[in-house]
């Protein structure tokens, strides 16, 4: 740090600016943390902004998974919602977070499992700034860098299970940083623990052991070719880090399934069909604002890469080098890429900004703003490292159960409201299938089965929806074939015994079975249309 022209630190002027102010104050000013955790809260929440959330069907069925769970007392080893695969064995492997979101639901209804998801969220992007700013970044890059994070999770950004796979990814690398920082063994207790959780609520449980493997490889590769003394302890922390590896791979087995759902994932992930024909498996596409956000995070990653000479470490570049995999690899992957990426690339620009600026590598002018630019990140970051008091967040996590418990209603306004979009679901059409008392198999596009499962389970089941790891590929071979008319479709639909059929507006099959004068239109709307074969 240069001294000024009196010969006082900088360092020393920035703290004794903050110690001047007021303990109380401290304890009241909300950190740069609290105002991302409370600003992504209220966003994810407030008003309209509730149902951004539950822009997928698919909560639909897991918050009634939970009411089962909780209404029974059991974990459903077979499924329970599907006319055409009842009784069939069925891995309910996010359990956990259904029987969680499924209490939320009882008490205070979408409200409360949008908040649930929403609190999640906001958590996981405050935790992901709180490391970054442990390993020295720049105050103003890093809102620069999480920004761009959370504009590219908005591409999976549901009320669905693998929110909570996003908070676990970052408390996993938190502890695997950790541990390569400070070598204490005791770090990695936590993983086990941790998965012990992961396991329950989401698949991406993978990704743990794959970090994992990351740094257990840049460990034994620094053990076998480290001359330097102050790194003797190499082979013991291999060691230790092979017996999280086991111990976590234990925890994994702590499953309502045991070592079956590890061969069930691994059948879904390898069948070729299914990640060649689910839209969230497949690459993403750039034309998108968080697609671009993410591919923005990338060539920060490359610039990283190629600035940092050697300062990245073989752990974070082998960690880099799998999130830009994964996130080109399948659309669906980029949140957690995201995430990851901005973990690492944050701070080590932060470094290598601090080190051009200190070598006067900078032009006169440009150094003059970056030298006033850092100077004002610095004192924000001092200040912002002694408020401790946390009041802000506290607060409107209270406000918030507040409002879900009470309808969304805050006094007499509403203000939270959540509800899925009539102008993307078939809520009407679903309310005339209500109204008709409909008990036969309801047949209807998969990413709708969630929610008509929310909307009509026990009164009716469904004959596909969005769990195609439970269907399978052959079904959905068939699925497919009705949806887009090609030849046989009548007898792949007559195979599935439906009495109704729910399909979008102007839909090639709703044209087709408008044709087939075998089928009633009996309700239509903008968004969807009903039919029904009058010989059931």
């Amino acid at each position: 740090m240069e001294a000024n022209a009196h010969g006082v630190d900088e360092a020393d002027v920035r703290t004794s600016q903050v110690t001047a102010v007021p303990p109380w104050v401290r304890y009241l000013i909300p950190s740069t943390g609290d105002l991302v955790f409370v600003l992504l809260l209220l966003g994810l929440t407030w008003g309209t902004a509730a149902q951004l959330l539950l822009r997928d069907a698919g909560i639909g069925w897991h918050i009634r998974t939970g009411q089962l769970i909780l209404g029974t007392r059991s974990i459903p080893h077979s499924d329970p919602f599907s006319s055409t695969m009842q009784g069939k064995a069925w891995y309910a492997w996010e359990w956990l977070f259904d029987a969680v979101i499924g209490g939320f639901h009882h008490v205070s209804g979408l409200n409360g499992v949008v908040f649930f998801s929403a609190l999640i969220i906001a958590f996981t992007f405050a935790l992901v700034l709180r490391y970054m700013f442990r390993q020295g970044a720049n105050l103003l890059l890093s809102i620069l860098v999480l920004l761009l994070a959370v504009a590219a999770s908005s591409v999976h950004l549901f009320a669905r299970p693998h929110v909570l796979s996003w908070l676990l990814t970052v408390l996993w690398f938190g502890v695997l940083e950790s541990f390569e920082e400070d070598g204490k063994t005791v770090n990695l207790l936590w993983l086990p623990v941790m998965m012990l959780v992961w396991v329950n609520v989401h698949g991406g449980f993978l990704v743990g052991f794959v970090l994992l493997a990351v740094y257990f490889a840049s460990a034994a590769i620094r053990s076998l070719v480290s001359t330097d003394d102050s790194e003797a302890d190499r082979p013991q922390r291999v060691q230790a880090l092979a017996l999280a590896g086991v111990l976590s791979v234990a925890a994994s087995f702590a499953n309502p399934y045991g070592y079956r759902l590890h061969i069930h994932i691994y059948r879904y992930l390898n069948d070729r069909f299914l990640m060649d024909h689910i839209d969230e498996f497949l690459s993403p596409n750039f034309h998108g604002l968080g697609q671009r956000c993410f591919a923005g995070l990338v060539l920060l990653a490359v610039t990283a890469a190629a600035v940092a000479r050697g300062k990245m470490g073989l752990s974070r570049l082998l960690t880099v080098l799998f999130a830009i995999y994964a996130g080109l690899y399948a659309a669906r992957n980029i949140p957690g890429s995201a995430i990851l990426l901005g973990l690492i690339v944050a701070p080590l620009l932060s470094v290598w900004l601090r080190g051009i600026e200190s070598e006067g590598k900078l032009a006169g002018g440009v150094r003059w703003l970056a030298m006033r630019i850092d100077a004002f990140a610095g004192r924000m970051a001092v200040l912002d490292g002694t408020l401790r008091g946390h009041a802000w967040p506290a607060l409107v996590i209270a406000l918030g159960l507040w409002v879900c418990g009470h309808g969304g209603y805050l006094g007499a306004t509403t203000v939270m409201d959540a509800h899925f979009d009539a102008t993307r679901f078939p809520v009407a059409a679903v309310d005339f299938l209500q109204r008709s008392g409909a008990r036969e198999p309801v047949f209807c596009p998969d990413r709708w089965g969630g929610y008509v499962i929310y909307r009509l389970y026990p009164q009716a089941r469904v004959a596909v929806d969005d769990r195609h790891d439970f269907y399978g590929a052959e079904f959905l071979k068939r699925y497919l074939n009705i949806v887009h008319g090609e030849p046989g479709w009548e007898n792949d639909l007559d195979g599935l015994h439906a009495g109704w059929i729910l399909v979008p507006a102007h839909s090639t099959v709703a044209s087709l079975l408008e044709e087939t004068h075998r089928w009633d239109v009996v309700y239509q709307d903008e968004v969807a249309v009903v039919f029904r074969n009058p010989s059931r």
